[in-house]
């Protein structure tokens, strides 16, 4: 990986096209840090705070000489952001990602007549009843089967990068809030 502080001078002055540029690079690098908090956090909502901040206090960065002193910065904001709402959320046990990987392994299993029609049927219903925008942003994610960055989903589909964080984050707390309602206990779905 390059030094993704090349883009520090632009950063530092406000240049939101350089901030651009860094995130393309540091925003998997963010949310690929955050793995293992997938189960007990919301890691997109982490990831776009920690992104956030970073911006926020990009003028007053000071580097310390080392490769990629900004990135590092937003992996360690990003950790600490995601140990607060883990501790916030103790309560809360649903692995919204695990809930992704279900997703994709029933849109991919189309047209198979094996597993529970019942969830299949609702998780079919529910994706109906979502928003346009989050529908749209929940599908792009899906189809790539994480093959793509967002930047290059939210790209595709016509929205920023932020716009495209919160519609799929949205997407999935109303897809499971909806599943909830109809009966599918999600954990056990899950487990």
């Amino acid at each position: 990986m390059t030094d993704t502080d090349a883009h520090l001078p632009g950063i530092m002055s406000g240049d939101a096209q350089a901030f651009a540029r860094w995130m393309r690079v540091a925003e998997p690098e963010v949310r690929v840090s955050l793995r293992r908090f997938a189960a007990s956090v919301d890691a997109e909502a982490v990831v776009q705070e920690a992104l956030l901040r970073v911006w926020q206090v990009a003028p007053r960065f000071q580097a310390d000489g080392r490769p990629n002193g900004l990135l590092r910065l937003s992996v360690r904001i990003a950790h600490n952001l995601a140990v607060s709402e883990t501790r916030k959320r103790r309560d809360v046990a649903l692995g919204e990602d695990g809930l992704e990987a279900r997703l994709n392994q029933l849109a991919s299993a189309e047209g198979v007549h094996h597993g529970d029609p019942h969830l299949r049927r609702a998780i079919h219903g529910c994706k109906e009843k979502l928003p346009a925008q989050p529908a749209k942003a929940l599908n792009a994610r899906l189809s790539s089967e994480g093959g793509l960055a967002d930047a290059d989903l939210a790209e595709g589909v016509g929205m920023k990068l932020n716009t495209f964080l919160q519609n799929f984050s949205r997407a999935r707390k109303l897809l499971a809030e909806c599943l909830r309602k109809a009966g599918v206990d999600i954990e056990a779905e899950l487990a």
